[in-house]
């Protein structure tokens, strides 16, 4: 069976590190900060177990109490200051980690929205959500806590060692030798429990894919009795992810008594080593114990280093997975010195142009050529499948032509600042997308600066003012996920608002009376007039009876032109036209065409 979600590609560590480390160069001043803390907190559990030996030398064997207010006094001091370098690195380190995250989440999310269409109808929405989310959180402990907890440790040894030299340097040759052992486990496990953390990884993508396709499309699973199916398909996913974590977890269940062994080996040496040379009068007890408390010191950074590798070969699955996605390039790529058009005329010239989709074999638009004059509406019709909606797709830039060219204003698309080119548009789609916010928000997404008084304008006329003003808060209503409070004319009437307030020199209509009864499709044809009127106007429709009054009719088959000309001579030439505005306009109950994208 095809996997929904792809592995990604591996990425050694030091890319991983090379590649994300310049989202941490913002926080360096506070870094070096926190290594400062960082280095002072070995600095002081060194000197406070070091006070141990002192009480036991100098208070505890000889019976002397002389000594125990100062060293009291001491104990009492490094442990306050040690709480307060704890609190302040523990808050900063939580800083600096959430800082990192959202520099790099919203740098992600950009590098997305750039992308091309191709991207989005390639991948699965639900696995680019849980890359945008867990997968960016991994990162962080990569490349700040993973480098902040390496510090750490390797400070704590060389503090810890270093005081195990100076209290007895034979004892402490002997547990140096340990430390090589608990490098020859991490290695031998650390492959395997990253080929684990990748699948587990890529797992969750594909888990948060079926979920957000599986109720994304709700209402046709419910009406198609097909909950059991999903059932079962999102319980395979979800078990072949536990699998995977249990892979994992097993691994790190092993790891761990292992380097315990590990551990209590060269403990039980030094041990023997050390009760030998305190019976021999060459170590005294308070040596021995804190020889013994370092040793331990001693051991936990080892240790915790080599958890410390296992955890950031995790992190880069979720490295890997971001990696991925940033190395993707859009399609749409902008000139060096791209034209900026403030405002366009609406001179719209399409010159023999050909298009067909990345991996396709057949051409979606083939030599297709036909001008829109400023003010003119240009209506395009054909059967399903004709190449309609691949023209609104390179009318908008989504993808570029393969052959020929598009010109606005006398320039090729390609030329011009993409911005200034979608300034210059307004669309109503053929999926009536509105966002989960109020009416309000909706209509002024068609342009930000909007005010009050010119958002109710452009509902008015889109014939939308009177339905709002009835919603339980009018114009701060909010409209649902996708709009599902509001009927589908309604929504096409908030989709012509948001057009409206644009006020844009072109228009495009892809299919902008789909899915709507008889009734509704006439009431929205004022709005449409009012909208067109004055603009370069592109309207796509299935509905022949919408497009009778466009300047020029464009009739395609198979992506090319076979006819234009107004409705009246379309329909006298006894064409193709004709044959489908009689089909419609004769059969009235028969399916309508449908678009094909």
């Amino acid at each position: 069976m095809k996997r929904l979600v792809p592995e990604a590609p591996t990425v050694p560590v030091r890319d991983i590190f090379r590649r994300f480390w310049p989202f941490a160069r913002p926080l360096r001043r506070w870094l070096f900060v926190a290594l400062l803390l960082t280095a002072t907190g070995p600095a002081l559990e060194a000197a406070t177990i070091w006070l141990f030996k002192v009480l036991i030398d100098q208070v505890l064997v000889p019976r002397d109490f002389g000594p125990f207010g100062w060293l009291a006094a001491a104990y009492l001091g490094m442990t306050l200051a040690r709480g307060a370098l704890s609190f302040a690195d523990d808050l900063l380190s939580a800083w600096l980690g959430e800082r990192f995250v959202l520099g790099l989440r919203v740098a992600f999310f950009s590098h997305l929205q750039r992308l091309s269409l191709d991207f989005f109808d390639r991948r699965q929405m639900g696995d680019v959500l849980s890359r945008l989310g867990g997968d960016v959180a991994a990162i962080e402990a990569f490349v700040l806590s993973g480098v902040a907890d390496a510090a750490s440790y390797v400070l704590r040894l060389l503090f810890f060692a270093g005081a195990l030299l100076l209290v007895d340097w034979q004892l402490a040759l002997v547990a140096f030798v340990v430390a090589p052992l608990f490098g020859l486990a991490s290695r031998t496990m650390t492959r395997r429990i990253k080929r684990a953390s990748r699948a587990r990884r890529r797992l969750a993508g594909t888990i948060n894919a079926v979920a957000e396709e599986s109720l994304a499309n709700i209402q046709l699973v419910q009406a198609y009795g097909g909950q059991n199916r999903e059932f079962a398909r999102f319980h395979r996913e979800s078990r072949a992810a536990l699998d995977a974590a249990m892979v994992a977890t097993r691994l790190r269940a092993l790891f761990s008594p292992l380097v315990e062994l590990i551990e209590l080996a060269g403990a039980l040496v030094v041990i023997g080593l050390g009760t030998w040379k305190l019976s021999d009068g060459q170590l005294t007890l308070g040596a021995l114990l804190v020889f013994m408390t370092y040793l331990n010191g001693l051991y936990s950074p080892i240790r915790g280093l080599t958890k410390l590798v296992n955890t950031l070969y995790a992190a880069s699955a979720g490295a890997e997975r971001i990696i991925d996605f940033l190395d993707e390039r859009s399609a749409i790529r902008e000139a060096r010195r791209p034209r900026r058009l403030d405002p366009a005329r609406g001179e719209l010239r399409v010159e023999r142009v050909g298009f067909n989709y990345p991996g396709a074999d057949t051409l979606a638009v083939d030599g297709l050529s036909f001008t829109a004059e400023p003010g003119e509406t240009v209506a395009i019709v054909g059967a399903s499948g004709a190449g309609k909606s691949t023209l609104i797709k390179l009318l908008l830039r989504f993808y570029d032509p393969t052959a020929g060219r598009i010109l606005l204003d006398g320039h090729d698309l390609r030329d011009l600042e993409l911005a200034s080119l979608r300034a210059n548009l307004a669309v109503v789609l053929q999926e009536t997308q509105v966002f989960d916010g109020t009416v309000r928000e909706n209509i002024a997404y068609g342009r930000p600066g909007a005010d009050e008084g010119e958002i109710i304008e452009a509902a008015r006329a889109a014939d939308a003012h009177e339905f709002i003003t009835m919603l339980p808060d009018g114009y701060d209503t909010r409209v649902g996920q996708r709009g599902r409070r509001l009927s589908g004319g309604q929504r096409q009437r908030l989709a012509i608002a948001r057009a409206m307030v644009r006020d844009a020199p072109l228009l495009v209509l892809d299919e902008p009376t789909t899915g709507l009864d008889g009734e509704s499709s006439e009431r929205l044809l004022e709005p449409l007039r009012r909208l067109a009127a004055g603009r370069t106007t592109i309207v796509i429709s299935h509905n022949l009876l919408t497009v009778r009054e466009a300047t020029r009719i464009v009739v395609l088959d198979e992506g090319r032109l076979i006819e234009q000309g107004a409705h009246g001579d379309l329909l006298a030439a006894g064409g193709a036209y004709a044959r489908l505005y009689d089909l419609h306009h004769g059969a009235p109950t028969r399916p309508h065409l449908r678009v094909v994208a």
